[in-house]
């Protein structure tokens, strides 16, 4: 049931080209389908894979239909529905959970001629399977920064869906942004064990201000964990997550991250129509333009907004890695050395919290 990873042995940047001699050529047309694991409405990360696709129709025009199916659970089920996906005419398939990963390498076998995405996956069994992701504790790197410099209390928290690297990589950078423009601060994380579920975000949200948190991040779909932060009347703030939650603004919604799957969309489908497809494994960031940092808001002062933009933008010129060394691992032992930058594939397998997290990751 975990979604959104990928692991050390992940081969990034892979591009391999396809036996299949038909996307070669090109496609005058193209059925791109979806597979969602929550509804389009779910105003996070659902919501936001489905602003990309509503893209990508945009983008073509009637050279693409699109199709989609919301609140297909990760297992048999999705299995059922990609086989009846690509049996239904679709070229390309993007399934857009972690947990669709062996469902998808299966239908894939038996449809070669069919194109499979998949999201935040590492397996590529077959030559028809792709895999892509965004580097999210780019993001994590700004609203850390952000709470840091607001928190009254010195009591930030981090509402966690599955302990998974890539949940994991974004507490650790979070949390070490945090103390880096503000040494006292404390983080408290609350594991909600699910990606889409209001009632559960809600009471996390709700457990981490009773402990005088006043800064919530969160790894969750929905926008539960703003709606709880609001009824503290500004006293405690928090970030959109996946998508901009815009309907929160100026607060306690200071800032989000915005996962921009569109262009990649475009991109994937264009090359299908154009012949030039092939396997591929993606992981961009703030500089890919796949992650994005919504508006910092007057809720913000003004130096912080400041400090928070030069970030992001130093992480978009490359100039500046969000785990830069030194860096020790939470029991003390040293991960990074000074000005060392932490491999992909640590960042892929990260199963550990840095130096100053209290408690331990569930297993």
């Amino acid at each position: 049931m975990l979604r959104r990873t990928l692991l050390a042995t992940a081969a990034l940047g892979l591009s391999l080209g396809l036996s299949t001699g038909a996307f070669a050529a090109g496609m005058d047309k193209v059925k791109a389908c979806f597979v969602y694991v929550g509804p389009i409405g779910d105003g996070g990360w659902t919501f936001q894979h489905h602003q990309g696709a509503l893209e990508l129709q945009k983008a073509y025009g009637d050279k693409v239909e699109i199709a989609w199916q919301e609140n297909v659970p990760e297992g048999a089920d999705a299995e059922r529905v990609l086989t009846q996906m690509a049996l239904g005419g679709c070229n390309i398939i993007f399934t857009t959970s972690f947990g669709y990963m062996d469902a998808t390498n299966a239908v894939a076998a038996k449809f070669p001629n069919v194109m499979f995405e998949h999201a935040t996956g590492f397996k590529r069994e077959h030559p028809n399977v792709s895999t892509y992701n965004a580097r999210f504790y780019e993001g994590r790197a700004v609203q850390g920064t952000i709470a840091g410099r607001m928190t009254k209390s010195n009591k930030i928290g981090y509402i966690g869906s599955f302990p998974i690297p890539e949940v994991i990589m974004g507490i650790n950078s979070y949390y070490l942004h945090a103390k880096k423009v503000n040494p006292n601060v404390e983080l408290t994380v609350v594991w909600a064990y699910t990606w889409f579920d209001p009632a559960k975000e809600a009471d996390s949200a709700k457990a981490l201000i009773d402990a005088g948190v006043d800064v919530i991040a969160s790894h969750t779909d929905s926008t539960a964990p703003l709606a709880e932060a609001a009824k503290t009347n500004g006293a405690v703030v928090g970030f959109g997550q996946a998508s901009d939650m815009a309907e929160y603004k100026p607060s306690p919604r200071v800032s989000s991250i915005i996962d921009n799957w569109g262009p990649y969309y475009v991109k994937r489908v264009g090359a299908l129509l154009d012949g030039s497809y092939a396997q591929a494994d993606a992981w961009e960031g703030i500089a890919g333009g796949e992650v994005l940092i919504g508006e910092i808001t007057d809720a913000v002062p003004a130096d912080v907004k400041a400090e928070a933009e030069a970030m992001r933008d130093a992480i978009a010129a490359g100039t500046y890695h969000p785990f830069t060394g030194p860096i020790n691992k939470q029991d003390g032992s040293p991960w990074l050395a000074e000005g060392q930058t932490a491999p992909d594939g640590d960042l892929l397998g990260m199963a550990f919290y840095v130096e100053g997290i209290q408690g331990d990751i569930p297993k």
